[in-house]
């Protein structure tokens, strides 16, 4: 079970998506990724005139609610491993051509972002793809980045609590999105994975956990009676 939270295998699984991760995630959560990315970006209440980075952007769902006329951001960088899905990110960049984008093609624990260099780190819907070990490095890389007082927020898909709930979701997860992924893509193990992922994962407490330990003033946060949750909090 370890492989599957390889690098090189996350990486390949969102090459192969890529086309159709965007309708198939907005699909598998009853079209609420919208809003939990909306609501994951509104946590950090951003100021104008500042650096935003958005982890793990997939072809940048999250940047029309960091960019808005309100927030006047400085500067995004935007950072994701999978070609494919950086691919995405340039086409969509096109949609903001006064903003000022910097796309990075690189792995979260291998990355190029200066040391305290943003006020804001953003991530949605990747927590579900690292185990115990990477989380660790996940703090300590959004430690890296963040300048002293920087907030963070982070959202993922999860499993709910309620048993009608919980029952109904993962079928859908386990059963009927794998179907979807042989239709638009001829392979029902692909978007299989998504199920196995949020399975494994459950919710984001050991992730509230592990930003605990290292330090930050973090916050535990449930969406839709337990179907997203996440954290946000403060590097002190």
């Amino acid at each position: 079970m370890q492989e599957i939270y390889d690098s090189k295998f996350v990486e390949e699984l969102f090459d192969q998506m890529s086309d159709s991760y965007s309708r198939v995630n907005y699909i598998t959560s009853f079209g609420f990724s919208n809003r939990w990315r909306y609501q994951c970006v509104k946590e950090l209440n951003i100021q104008k005139g500042e650096i935003v980075v958005d982890l793990l952007t997939g072809m940048g769902e999250c940047w029309k609610y960091i960019l808005t006329k309100e927030n006047e951001v400085k500067k995004l960088v935007a950072l994701d491993f999978s070609k494919e899905m950086i691919k995405q990110a340039h086409s969509n960049r096109l949609k903001y051509p006064n903003e000022q984008i910097e796309i990075r093609r690189e792995n979260i624990f291998k990355n190029g972002i200066k040391n305290e260099s943003a006020e804001y780190v953003v991530s949605g819907f990747g927590l579900k793809t690292f185990d115990e070990k990477q989380l660790n490095k996940l703090a300590l890389e959004i430690k890296r980045i963040l300048k002293q007082n920087g907030k963070f927020s982070l959202v993922d898909v999860s499993v709910p609590k309620s048993i009608f709930l919980r029952f109904g979701y993962m079928f859908y997860l386990k059963k009927v999105i794998p179907v979807l992924g042989k239709l638009l893509l001829g392979n029902p193990e692909t978007y299989k994975m998504l199920g196995i992922y949020t399975e494994n994962f459950k919710d984001s407490k050991r992730v509230f956990q592990v930003f605990k330990e290292n330090g930050f003033e973090v916050e535990y946060i449930s969406y839709f009676f337990g179907c997203a949750s996440g954290i946000k909090g403060i590097k002190r």
